[in-house]
C-alpha cells in the first residue's frame, strides 16, 4: 500500500480525463454580488413597494361580448344615426351661438359681460341636446328630508341629481372626479363654469370655441411656469364673484371610477372653500368610462345604448380650517376623503403619467401593459422624477425586450446598457434585482434608476467623471479617453476573460497550437473593443466622434446606473 499524507489525493485520475481549474486571480479584491456598486455616492440602497394590481384605466366592457348586446347594437343602428345627426346639430347651434358671443369681445381678462352670458344660454340648451343625443335626460332626485324637492319626470334617460350646488359666494371652486368626457358637457349645461383644461383643448373643432367662451385657464402640465400661472388665475378668478365658478378635475385625466386616483393641489393652493361633487355612471352591459378605450368606439357604444345613466352628487362644501392655516395638501387630502368616501373607493397614487406609460406599453404590443403603471404620483413625491422622465425610462426598459409578466433578464440589460458581463455589471444588476431571481421588473428598474439619479452627489460625479477623463483639458472626451477611464471599471477581456477560460478550453487548444490560442485572443479583444466602441456612442449623443459634457450629462441623466463605470476614478474626490 502506497504512503499516504494529506497532500495525496484520495482518488487517483487518469492524465486523459477532463479537469475542472478554477482560476484565482489574487491581485483582484473578493467582492459579492451583494456589495453596492453606488455606495460611492452615499446610497444604502433602496426599497420597492408591493406593486399595485389595481388598474383605474380599465374599461370594463372594452369589447362588445354575448348575444344581448350585438342584438341591441342592430337594433340600436337606426336610433344611432338619429342621435349622431341630433348630436352634429346640437354642436353645429351651439359653435355658431358661441362665435355670435364672443364676436368683438376683446377683453378676456375680465369677466364676460351679461349680455354674452344670456346669448350663451343657446349654447347650454344645445349642450343638454347633446345629452340627450348620449341617451340622458335630465332627472331631479335630491333628498327629501333635506327639503329637496323631487321630479318624477324620468321616464326615458336618467341624470340623478343629489344635493345642490353651494352659492358661489359660499364655494366659488367646484371639484369632481372625472369619468367621462360627459362629465364637462354636464357641467357645462349645469353651472357654467370657467374651467382648467389642457393647452390641447383650445385646437379642437368646435369645442376649443366653446369653452374659450368659458373664460377657460389653460394649463400646460409638463410646464412649471404654465402651472403656476394657472394657480395665478384660479384664485384670481375664484376671488372675484363677477366671475362663474371654477371648475377643476383634479384627477387631471379620465378613470373607470372604481378608484379615485391622487390630486394636483392647483384647485387648494388658493386656499378657498370647495364643493366636491360625485359623478357615476351606472351600468350593467356598457361601462362609460373613458379609460384606456378611444374615442369613437366609445361613442359608437353609446349610441347605440337604450338607456346611458347617470348619477351626480353635490357634497358638503369643504372649507379650510380657520384656527390653523391649512397646507393646500391637507386640504386636498379631506377633499379626496369626500369623495372616495361618497364613491365607496379608495384613493390610489396614480396619475396622468400611469396612463402615459400605459399607452406607452400598449403602444408597444406589451401583452399586459398594466403591469408597467408605477403609482407616478407616488414616485413623484420621493424621488421629484416627473412622468416624462419615467416615460424615457420606459423607452429603455422596454427596449430590453421584457417577457410576457414583464421581466427582462440579464443578458437583455447588459445588452443595452452597452456593459460586459463582470463583476461590476452583475453588481449593478444586482442591485436593482432586489428579489435576486436573476430577473427585474420596470417598477424596478426606474425606482433604481430614480434612486441613483437624485443622490446629493450625483450630479458631482458626473463633473467629476468628464474632467477626469478629458485627460487634455480640451472639453471633449475621445474614444480614446473614454475607453481608457472605462477599463479601470471593467477589466480588458483579453486578460481576465482568456486566462479564466484558459483551464476549460485553452488546456486543449495548446495540443493543437499557440496560434489558435492567439486568433482566441484576438477575436475576444475585436469583440471587447466593438463593445467599448458601443458604450462610446452611447454616450456620443449627436453622432459628432467625441463626446462633449452635455453628451456625457444627458447620457448619464438617461441612464444614471452607469455612473458606476466611473467610481475608479472619482469615489475618493467626492465629498
Amino acid at each position: 500500500m502506497a504512503d499516504l499524507n494529506l497532500t495525496t489525493p484520495l482518488l487517483q485520475t487518469s492524465d486523459h480525463q477532463p479537469q475542472v481549474v478554477l482560476a484565482v486571480d489574487p491581485d483582484q479584491p473578493r467582492t459579492t454580488h451583494l456589495e453596492n456598486p453606488f455606495e460611492f455616492l452615499g446610497s444604502r440602497g433602496f426599497s420597492v413597494p408591493e406593486p399595485s394590481t389595481v388598474d383605474p384605466f380599465r374599461n370594463q366592457t372594452a369589447r362588445i361580448e354575448g348575444v344581448y348586446e350585438w342584438v341591441k347594437i342592430v337594433m340600436c343602428l337606426p336610433l344611432a344615426l338619429v342621435r349622431l345627426l341630433l348630436f352634429g346639430s346640437c354642436l353645429l347651434a351651439g359653435y355658431v351661438a358661441t362665435k355670435l358671443a364672443l364676436h368683438g369681445w376683446k377683453d378676456r381678462h375680465n369677466p364676460m359681460p351679461r349680455w354674452r352670458c344670456r346669448l350663451m344660454w343657446v349654447t347650454r340648451i344645445c349642450t343638454r341636446c347633446i345629452l340627450f343625443s348620449f341617451g340622458i335626460r335630465a332627472c331631479s332626485e335630491y333628498n327629501l328630508d333635506m327639503g329637496f324637492k323631487s321630479n318624477s319626470d324620468c321616464s326615458y334617460h336618467w341624470i340623478k341629481r343629489r344635493g345642490r350646488p353651494a352659492p358661489r359666494e359660499t364655494a366659488p371652486i367646484v371639484v369632481s372626479n372625472h369619468v367621462s368626457y360627459v362629465d364637462p358637457i354636464f357641467f357645462f349645461y349645469e353651472l357654467f363654469p370657467t374651467i382648467v383644461a389642457s393647452e390641447s383643448h383650445d385646437t379642437m373643432p368646435f369645442v376649443g370655441t366653446i369653452i374659450r367662451a368659458m373664460q377657460v385657464i389653460y394649463v400646460n402640465r409638463f410646464s412649471p411656469s404654465s402651472r403656476k400661472h394657472a394657480v395665478s388665475e384660479i384664485k384670481r378668478k375664484a376671488s372675484c364673484n363677477r366671475f362663474p365658478r371654477v371648475l377643476l378635475f383634479p384627477e387631471g385625466t379620465t378613470s373607470n371610477g372604481r378608484v379615485l386616483m391622487s390630486f394636483q393641489l392647483g384647485a387648494f393652493i388658493p386656499g378657498y372653500p370647495i364643493q366636491p361633487v360625485v359623478v357615476r355612471y351606472p351600468h350593467v352591459h356598457f361601462d362609460q368610462s373613458w379609460g384606456h378605450i378611444a374615442l369613437g368606439k366609445l361613442m359608437f357604444r353609446m349610441f347605440t345604448q337604450f338607456h346611458n345613466f347617470m348619477e351626480v352628487e353635490y357634497l358638503p362644501v369643504v372649507s379650510p380650517l380657520e384656527n390653523q392655516k391649512e397646507s393646500a395638501i391637507h386640504l386636498a387630502k379631506r377633499t379626496g376623503n369626500a369623495i372616495a368616501s361618497a364613491l365607496n373607493v379608495v384613493q390610489t397614487s396614480h396619475s396622468y403619467g400611469d396612463l402615459m406609460l400605459l399607452s406607452k406599453a400598449s403602444e408597444a404590443k406589451q401583452e399586459n401593459p398594466s403591469l408597467y403603471m408605477v403609482e407616478i404620483a407616488k414616485v413623484e413625491n420621493s424621488f421629484h422624477l416627473s412622468s416624462l422622465e419615467a416615460v424615457d425610462f420606459l423607452d429603455t426598459f422596454l427596449s430590453m425586450n421584457p417577457d410576457p409578466s414583464g421581466h427582462v433578464g440579464i443578458h437583455d440589460f447588459f445588452r443595452v446598457l452597452r456593459l460586459k458581463a463582470c463583476n461590476l455589471s452583475e453588481k449593478i444588476f444586482g442591485f436593482i434585482d432586489l428579489h435576486k431571481i436573476g430577473r427585474i421588473t420596470f417598477q424596478q428598474f426606474l425606482l433604481g434608476s430614480a434612486h441613483v439619479l437624485k443622490q446629493p452627489l450625483f450630479r458631482q460625479a458626473c463633473e467629476l467623471a468628464f474632467t477626469d477623463c478629458d485627460i487634455d483639458e480640451s472639453h471633449y472626451m475621445t474614444e480614446q479617453e473614454f475607453s481608457n477611464s472605462i477599463m479601470l471599471a471593467i477589466p480588458n477581456m483579453n486578460r481576465d476573460e482568456v486566462s479564466s477560460t484558459r483551464p476549460i478550453l485553452v488546456r486543449k487548444l495548446l495540443t493543437i497550437g499557440t496560434s489558435l490560442v492567439r486568433l482566441l485572443r484576438s477575436y475576444i479583444m475585436s469583440c471587447h473593443l466593438m463593445q467599448m466602441h458601443e458604450l462610446f456612442k452611447l454616450f456620443d449623443t449627436d453622432s459628432d466622434g467625441r463626446i462633449c459634457k452635455n453628451d456625457f450629462s444627458n447620457c448619464l441623466r438617461r441612464n444614471p446606473l452607469l455612473i458606476a463605470l466611473f467610481s475608479p476614478v472619482i469615489a475618493q474626490r467626492l465629498v
